[in-house]
């Protein structure tokens, strides 16, 4: 589908005075560098309720992504390629298209300090608050195994916010080496009921897999920039990370969780949460930024609404070929 071009869009909210100061500084920096001031520029006339609204469809299309591609690996093991590779260009929709233009819009994307610094808050979060109540929680409700990988990942968080402590030392210093990229052990997710009992535990892991999931968006978004500005060494951390994110932590709560189904299941499952964004989270996001003003943000949930609409349709039109 052709969008409209976001980077237009977002510079539009600019004002005119705002705008000539930016033209000034533009005419000593990189093209990358014009295009970053221009989308943070953009975010911060942003209301407050629309970046979160922004922040929560985030979460959600990195979630799609990862989910619809466990989803079209467990459609390959049982022999269904036609929804493997729905689900498979579904993802990369998911991704490329709307995390990507919603990243744009909230200017998650900055220079490569603010990005470790982001990281840097992120992962001491779930460090020191996150995972370890999750962890308490899921002893408490009887579920051991929960508890335990919950713990297990709160200890990975802290390693990964000392590795982006240093590397933002060695950025803003220029002195000493980027730490090596974590090396990530995939996990298997297979088809499968749930492991856990609680439901508070099941609602942890929610939340935690969501939260994984954006951050291994993040993380390879921040490792692009990177690129662009010449620091291979913390393109490779910040891959290496978001590898840890999806293929270790994310996958070991989706098999607990119980997240990939059968593909009956897994269609119907895209199904309700297709519509669901469809009908009613981007079509009322798409309201209260019109009403507020902001409306670039207002244009892509807009857009996002129709495209999710035309997913559910795609699914539906497989499930309905199954037999």
């Amino acid at each position: 589908m052709f969008r409209h071009p976001i980077r237009a869009l977002v510079v539009g909210l600019c004002t005119l005075t705002a705008a000539c100061q930016t033209a000034t500084a533009m005419a000593l920096t990189t093209p990358t560098d014009q295009r970053q001031a221009a989308h943070t520029s953009a975010a911060r006339a942003l209301r407050p309720q629309t970046l979160s609204d922004l922040t929560t469809g985030m979460k959600g299309e990195a979630f799609a992504y990862v989910s619809y591609s466990l989803f079209a690996a467990e459609a390959d093991r049982q022999a269904r390629p036609a929804v493997g590779k729905l689900f498979r260009s579904t993802a990369h929709t998911e991704l490329n298209e709307h995390l990507r233009e919603a990243a744009t819009l909230t200017g998650t994307i900055g220079s490569d300090a603010a990005n470790l610094r982001q990281a840097i808050n992120g992962e001491t979060y779930e460090h020191q608050v996150m995972y370890r109540g999750f962890a308490d929680q899921a002893r408490k409700d009887g579920d051991p195994e929960a508890a335990k990988l919950f713990t297990e990942i709160a200890a990975d968080e802290g390693r990964h916010r000392d590795a982006y402590r240093a590397a933002l030392t060695v950025v803003t210093t220029g002195r000493g080496s980027i730490p090596a990229p974590p090396k990530a052990d995939t996990v298997p997710v297979p088809a499968g009921l749930p492991k856990v009992k609680a439901a508070r535990t099941m609602a942890n892991l929610d939340t935690a897999m969501h939260g994984e999931a954006l951050a291994h968006a993040k993380y390879m978004l921040f490792a692009t920039r990177a690129r662009q500005t010449g620091n291979p060494a913390l393109a490779r951390l910040f891959e290496g990370t978001a590898g840890v994110e999806l293929h270790e932590h994310f996958a070991s709560e989706a098999a607990l969780a119980g997240l990939v189904r059968t593909t009956k299941t897994n269609l119907r499952k895209a199904i309700t949460g297709e519509r669901n964004e469809a009908t009613g989270l981007y079509p009322g996001f798409a309201k209260r930024a019109a009403s507020i003003g902001d409306t670039a943000a207002a244009g892509y949930f807009r857009d996002t609404a129709a495209d999710e609409a035309r997913h559910a349709a795609a699914f539906q039109q497989a499930l309905n070929q199954l037999h």
